[in-house]
């Protein structure tokens, strides 16, 4: 009974890792099985199947039979109970799982190469200098895993491997079995490689979108995962250009609205252009703010910022636009109503720009500042700014009476 129970036990663990390991998975489909007879003291040379795109790691068995033996079980069949390349080297249970538990007596060495030049070199020469793998201790049997961050072998270019056998017995030939088994990282499958993904991302960060940002990162690896999400690399590469463009752009918008990074980057517009402004440097500050208003995100505040730099630039009539725009918005906002009077007033309508002074004339614009004393501060920047208008003596009368 404590048998049964352990054995349901060990078959649970199975299923779990089993549907817990999702990120990859052993290709059986594009597996290398070869058997081979080698004549005495020969080298030989196999190639494997290609490797499958996003392959990062190869399981190998290397068996010599004698004449009449056969393998207790494939490779492959082995693996069905290994969900991940992980479980090959968790102890010495993993070990005897991958070793075939028959061999005979031959015995040979072997080497792998990454290079087919390489690989019929040490077929002529027996040289084994270059090799991303030698065995040079005879062997009846081996076995190992192989990964790209730890192996030659698999550089991330590597397409095909070549192994290089020599056989160690002098009289009679042997029959050696090789038996290799990728395991294919799903999402490298799909052809994203670190160059590739980079190549979007530089992309990306030349886009409209990406421009307005002081910091492009979040947003781009956003649409990084919407491009990846949708189409394989090679799928993408083979669109036209006006496709992967349209491409572009619906993942910019999509995560420019899904994310907070709409908000964001307007916050950082604001600051900027709020920056400028105290330096002086309303043209940059107009700019900033333009784009805010541009994509229809401008609040009556950001209407004012814009009004009062066009003031500020000697552009009236621009101002007085922006400003009746934003008075749309909230005509309780005072501080556009005091820019709009000075707007009709540089616009040498003084009669308009009277009757806002004059209406507003004992209220606040803020909680603490008084409509006089903005009035009178506004006058003086702008005579700062180089701006001259003879009604400014009329306004400053008309604010003490």
């Amino acid at each position: 009974m404590k048998k049964k129970y352990f054995l349901l036990f060990i078959a649970l663990q199975f299923s779990i890792n089993a549907f817990s390991q999702q990120d990859g998975y052993w290709d059986k489909d594009r597996s290398t099985t070869k058997e081979i007879n080698v004549s005495a003291r020969d080298r030989i040379i196999i190639k494997t199947e290609d490797l499958p795109l996003g392959t990062t790691e190869i399981v190998y068995r290397i068996t010599l039979l004698d004449e009449n033996q056969q393998l207790a079980s494939s490779l492959v069949s082995v693996l069905k109970s290994i969900p991940d390349p992980t479980g090959i080297s968790q102890g010495s249970a993993g070990a005897v799982f991958v070793l075939s538990k028959i061999s005979g007596d031959d015995k040979c060495t072997y080497a792998i190469f990454s290079d087919d030049k390489l690989a019929a070199e040490y077929k002529d020469s027996g040289k084994t200098l270059e090799s991303c793998l030698i065995q040079d201790e005879p062997v009846s049997k081996d076995a190992k895993r192989l990964s790209v961050d730890k192996s030659s072998c698999l550089n991330g270019n590597s397409t095909v491997l070549w192994f290089g056998f020599e056989s160690k017995n002098w009289i009679m030939k042997q029959k050696i079995i090789l038996e290799v088994v990728p395991w294919v990282d799903k999402k490298l499958s799909r052809g994203w490689s670190l160059d590739n993904r980079k190549s979007i991302i530089d992309q990306c960060k030349t886009s409209n979108l990406a421009q307005k940002m002081v910091n492009s990162d979040n947003f781009c690896v956003c649409v990084l995962d919407k491009i990846q999400t949708k189409y394989k690399y090679q799928e993408f590469q083979k669109l036209l250009p006006v496709e992967r463009s349209k491409v572009f752009k619906d993942a910019g918008d999509n995560c420019f609205g899904e994310t907070s990074t709409s908000s964001a980057v307007y916050a950082d517009l604001r600051k900027e252009a709020s920056l400028l402004i105290k330096k002086g440097k309303y043209g940059d500050a107009i700019e900033k703010l333009g784009v805010i208003i541009n994509d229809g995100k401008a609040t009556v505040l950001d209407y004012n910022a814009i009004g009062s730099s066009y003031l500020l630039t000697k552009q009236y009539g621009k101002a007085l636009k922006y400003l009746k725009d934003g008075e749309k918005l909230d005509d309780t906002e005072l501080l556009i109503q005091l820019n709009l009077a000075h707007a009709y007033l540089l616009n040498d309508n003084y009669k308009e720009a009277k009757k806002i002074y004059k209406k507003y004339q004992n209220q606040n614009v803020t909680d603490s500042l008084s409509w006089t004393q903005k009035t009178e501060q506004d006058i003086l920047a702008f005579k700062k700014a180089g701006i001259q208008n003879e009604d400014f003596e009329k306004v400053q009368k008309l604010m003490k009476e």
